[in-house]
């Protein structure tokens, strides 16, 4: 028998990592900054709907300038990252209260096998990052012989 001994924090830091992965997307969390120090993370919530001849994803993305934002195709999956930079402040105002959230963002979703990657295209309007993603139609994709060697 091989004993071990027992490490409590490493215990709760497992804990925290499984209850903040099944938090919504759009709230804020807390991650370990690079210097030691935390930074808060969020994300855009996104809806995924499905049409005949296509997929959407929807993100929400308020005061995120397009210039900021990057959509990446690759190995079957699609990333949205990008920046909602702060506004400077004004010298006349007085702030009490903010409540918005600063900084990078990254979501990230795996695509079905019938998708014309080649088709995929981007709008966005009134804040809302859509993404449409064409379906192959049936017949356009011809079965690839596979040799064995």
């Amino acid at each position: 028998m091989r004993l071990t001994s027992w490490d409590p924090f490493t215990d709760m830091d497992r804990l925290f990592n499984r209850m903040w992965s099944v938090m919504p997307a759009g709230l804020p969390r807390l991650a370990p900054g690079s210097n030691g120090d935390n930074r808060v993370e969020w994300s855009p919530s996104a809806n995924i709907s499905e049409t005949e001849r296509e997929y959407l994803i929807r993100a929400e993305l308020p005061a995120v300038k397009k210039e900021d934002v990057k959509v990446t195709l690759e190995g079957g999956m699609i990333t949205i990252q990008g920046e909602r930079k702060q506004q400077q402040e004004e010298k006349e105002e007085k702030y009490h209260r903010v409540e918005s959230i600063y900084g990078s963002f990254t979501r990230s979703f795996m695509l079905p096998d019938d998708v014309d990657a080649e088709s995929v295209r981007c709008e966005d309007r009134d804040g809302v990052l859509t993404v449409h993603i064409p379906k192959v139609r049936a017949g356009r994709r011809e079965p690839k012989l596979i040799r064995v060697e």
